[in-house]
């Protein structure tokens, strides 16, 4: 049976597909999606591209043959979340792999399983105990196995640790594997230790020598700190599948996180065409970019991996102001809006760094409209009891017990921390 591949479709149009890897590499960041959370937030993934969500996003559900748990949570995204992504299932490059996870994605529309082959002689050697150009021979063999027994399904293929491998030779296999009917095939770094010239080299020299009918995806890793770093520069190279994950989450350090990625891409067309070049045409439907912090904070619940204050776009940092002047002119002092991207109203957080005006506006938020003799001393009891207790922010519930005293006539002293703003011991 022919059926369209729609990845491959949207990646030689131009568009932006996101390989979302959170519910199957960020298991190797000791993280565990039930199958229920792995459909719904592939369907909350989906959403974020409305009807294209199965062109823009490709679901890796799972890796079956792990156990009969993970076969069915695979296959439980895979019929329930079709119409949302392409669901995907992981395999290694066996007869026995591939046959379970077609089976596992079998019947969905828009499936789509990944057969994993070593690229380079390390991996080649740890994984299939051969050299390279036999590791590859082998994958092609069982590739073409899987693309006879597809029935439809779009098979992709991962070459592990594709930097370190003679390029030459990736590019080689990477054509043939096209040939034999692959529809995308994924240059990973695997050990997370390339910087953007190397990338661009490696994509580019991979693209030319397999030919233009070969779809290329990034998967890169975080380790070095250069996850988006060298995703951007696969995609200077002209890729347009790239491997990511909510919040980062992936084996060791992680990879390059979806929310930044796709954030990136998707709130300024001038920096979406300094990557993927003038008059580009990323979307068949805008990004709904206000859906991301929902999502994030779902995954985060989810997983335990936490928000922080410095976590870009979807932080606990994000839209929040706490001194003097950013305050007065908030446009000057942040790189984009994120009340007209993200949905996130300003709040003002009131620290030992207040002004009378960051004071006074918390204060008109807790229903307290201070005199100008009130906020002078309201603000020498802020800092006073920051740095009594070594502790920068004052919960609202803090300084309204205090206001409610100052404007008594009774103002307190500094009291202990409120329990939802404690330090850790």
């Amino acid at each position: 049976m022919t059926a369209v591949d729609v990845v491959r479709e949207s990646a030689r149009a131009g568009r932006m597909v996101f390989f979302e890897e959170s519910a199957r590499d960020g298991a190797q960041a000791k993280t565990l999606m039930t199958a229920d959370f792995r459909v719904r937030l592939a369907r909350e993934q989906g959403a974020v591209f409305g009807v294209d969500g199965p062109r823009h996003v490709v679901f890796a559900a799972g890796f079956p043959s792990v156990c009969a748990q993970e076969f069915e949570a695979t296959r439980q995204v895979a019929l329930e979340a079709q119409e949302s992504v392409s669901p995907s299932a992981i395999c290694r490059g066996t007869a026995q792999d591939v046959r379970l996870a077609l089976s596992a994605v079998r019947g969905a529309a828009h499936a789509r399983v990944m057969v994993i082959v070593a690229a380079s002689e390390a991996t080649a050697r740890a994984l299939v105990h051969t050299g390279a150009r036999d590791a590859l021979a082998g994958g092609l063999d069982v590739v073409k196995e899987a693309v006879h027994l597809a029935d439809g399904i779009a098979v992709d293929v991962c070459l592990v640790d594709a930097p370190r491998a003679d390029h030459a030779l990736v590019a080689e296999y990477t054509g043939a594997l096209t040939a034999e009917g692959a529809g995308t095939i994924v240059l990973a770094d695997t050990v997370g230790d390339l910087v953007p010239g190397q990338t661009r080299k490696l994509f580019q020299q991979v693209a030319e020598g397999a030919g233009a009918e070969s779809v290329l995806v990034s998967h890169l890793h975080n380790d070095l700190g250069l996850g988006l770093a060298n995703t951007l520069a696969a995609l200077e190279s002209g890729v347009r599948v790239a491997a990511c994950s909510w919040l980062g989450m992936a084996e060791r350090s992680g990879m390059v996180a979806t929310e930044q990625l796709l954030f990136l891409l998707a709130h300024d067309p001038a920096k979406a065409a300094q990557v993927l070049g003038p008059g580009c045409t990323p979307w068949w439907t805008t990004p709904d970019l206000a859906r991301l912090p929902g999502i994030a904070r779902m995954v985060s619940a989810e997983t335990g991996v936490p928000l922080t204050v410095t976590t870009p776009i979807v932080g606990t940092g994000v839209a929040t102001i706490s001194t003097g002047t950013p305050f007065t002119h908030p446009q000057t002092f942040q790189p984009f809006d994120p009340e007209h991207h993200l949905g996130l109203p300003p709040t003002v957080v009131l620290t030992h760094l207040a002004s009378r005006r960051v004071l006074r506006a918390v204060a008109l938020r807790l229903g307290y409209d201070l005199n100008p003799d009130h906020t002078g001393t309201a603000l020498v009891w802020v800092k006073d009891r920051a740095y009594r207790l070594g502790q920068a922010v004052v919960a609202d519930a803090d300084f309204a017990t205090y206001l409610e005293g100052l404007t008594a006539g009774t103002p307190a002293s500094v009291p202990a921390p409120h329990p939802a703003s404690a330090p850790a011991s």
